[in-house]
């Protein structure tokens, strides 16, 4: 049973996950538009790919982002890259 990773950098217009196993195997890459339906259909395939293992959700969002993928998934976390760069300044 694989244990998954999956990170998304989330934009305004689409968004592009890569999916990837303890191994650091390439799963999954796709480029999504940001509409629920193509949303609901990549978390489904992830999902599936995870086979009843941990599936780990990132998303990459600049200064909040888009509310969709969150809304649809629920499961996730986000960390900015300006918000990671600010803690890493000290």
């Amino acid at each position: 049973m694989p244990e998954l990773w999956a990170g998304t950098d989330a934009n305004k217009a689409a968004h592009h996950c890569t999916v990837i196993d303890t191994d650091a195997t390439k799963v999954l890459s796709r480029r999504v538009p940001n509409n629920e339906p193509e949303l609901l259909e990549l978390i489904g395939d992830v999902l599936s790919l995870a086979q009843d293992s941990p599936a780990t959700w990132a998303v990459d969002l600049n200064a909040g982002g888009d509310a969709l993928l969150g809304f649809i998934h629920g499961l996730w976390f986000w960390l900015s890259i300006r918000a990671v760069a600010t803690v890493s300044d000290g």
